[in-house]
């Protein structure tokens, strides 16, 4: 025990000498770092002009975080002064939860997920790629993984990619029970499968690699995991899932808690992610969509993630979105990080789409990107400012309302209750 509390001492001693070098560092060099992540997570207490909680935009409000959640949200004068061991003036700020990135490729393509932080986005659920189980939220990123798609022999995106880390083809029900359950094992929160047969205009998919429907020679690369598929082949439309082997895929995901998200982009795949029961669609749809098919997902309770920007050149994309925001489809954020034209972090490029194309307001463009994405993940108040919640926040000087754009260069980050960025210590 003697041996074990001088351990402790030790250990103890050796975090405060680090944290002062840190300190003296950072006053030579830069006054925005902290050593926040030497000291666990300190009790932090903000003001600002502006708080948006996830739901509802407020004024003049201050909040009180502790050991890496939100202990307290209420007016400025509430507060005495020593309540928090580090206490910043925001002044005409808005303070915001972090934003909540539902579709990326991170890991896949390999994107420092720091940076994705410091830009504003403090959770990341990645669909197409390496699993692993969730982790972060403490000074770093929040990752959350799908891990592989799930989809069939030759079929996308092993006919324009490969297999190697992205994909898992099944040719069976039993293959696909298998997949699903290898997933979850490894710690994916939800399956993703591809339903696409390759042939929308001006769908990145199609367009990177010339015009998918008249590509003759799709080869996977000879590294594959899966051998047997690496093979060049020659096709007009790539194959997909067949219907019963959808519907294994999301009875078992259901059997384990999870959704299924289909990456679908015209009429056929939407049918049979539609007659399996299909919870998500991974994109807004890139070709036009009947009419009698959208109400068919809203009266299923289908959520699409939005990704507008990466299906901006897409025929179908405008009025798809139109409708969907008619019918009162749940709409949540998803820009596709990692795509070559979409920002490291917050993509306010996808926010203005949901605003002119799907007709939200800003208030509820916020919340389709924090509050409602977080009950989504179903991790409890994430994407919130309230008592409880995971102290994930950002802030930008003046009013998103009149300067959208800086939300992709926020002036503060805060993961976990530790700051990754702080610049409100060094400009007035």
């Amino acid at each position: 025990m003697k041996i074990q509390n001088f351990i402790n001492s030790f250990t103890g001693f050796m975090q405060y000498v680090r944290c002062l070098l840190v300190m003296m560092t950072a006053l030579i060099l830069s006054p925005v770092q902290v050593c926040a992540q030497e000291t666990g997570s300190p009790s932090l207490l903000l003001h600002a002009a502006r708080v948006f909680d996830g739901n509802e935009m407020h004024t003049d409000l201050s909040v009180l975080m502790k050991n890496g959640k939100i202990v307290k949200i209420a007016p400025r004068n509430s507060f005495e002064t020593g309540n928090a061991s580090t206490d910043i003036d925001l002044g005409d700020a808005t303070l915001l939860p972090g934003i909540i990135e539902l579709h990326a490729h991170l890991t896949f393509q390999k994107v420092p997920e720091d940076i994705v932080l410091r830009h504003g986005v403090t959770t990341v659920r990645d669909v197409g790629g390496p699993v692993h189980h969730p982790y972060g939220g403490d000074g770093s990123l929040r990752l959350l993984t799908s891990g592989q798609i799930i989809t069939a022999p030759h079929g996308y995106p092993i006919v324009t990619i490969g297999a190697k880390d992205l994909a898992i083809p099944v040719a069976s029900e039993a293959e696909a029970r298998d997949a699903v359950r290898h997933l979850i094992g490894e710690g994916a929160v939800v399956i993703k499968i591809a339903l696409e047969p390759g042939k929308e205009a001006g769908a990145p998919w199609s367009s990177h690699h010339g015009h998918a429907h008249h590509d003759t020679a799709h080869t996977v690369p000879a590294n594959s995991h899966h051998h047997a598929h690496a093979v060049s082949h020659d096709q007009s439309v790539w194959p997909m899932l067949p219907e019963p082997i959808v519907r294994a895929i999301v009875d078992e995901a259901h059997r384990h808690q999870r959704k299924v998200s289909a990456h679908v982009a015209e009429p056929s795949g939407v049918q049979i992610a539609l007659n399996a029961g299909v919870d998500e669609w991974a994109h807004m749809p890139c070709d036009l969509i009947p009419e009698s098919l959208l109400k068919q997902a809203r009266a299923q309770n289908v959520t699409i993630i939005s990704t507008l920007d990466t299906l901006s050149k897409c025929s179908g994309i405008a009025r798809n979105a139109a409708v969907w925001a008619k019918l009162g489809g749940e709409l949540l954020y998803g820009a596709e990080i990692a795509h070559p034209d979409i920002p490291w972090g917050i993509d306010t490029q996808e926010l203005m789409y949901l605003m002119h194309l799907a007709k939200m307001k800003l208030p509820d463009v916020l919340r389709a990107a924090t509050a409602k994405s977080g009950q989504y993940l179903g991790i409890p108040l994430l994407g919130t400012i309230q008592p409880g919640a995971p102290a994930d926040l950002i802030a930008i000087r003046g009013n998103p309302e009149q300067q959208l754009k800086r939300l992709e260069y926020p002036d503060l980050v805060i993961s976990g209750g530790r700051i990754v960025v702080n610049y409100f210590s060094s400009f007035p």
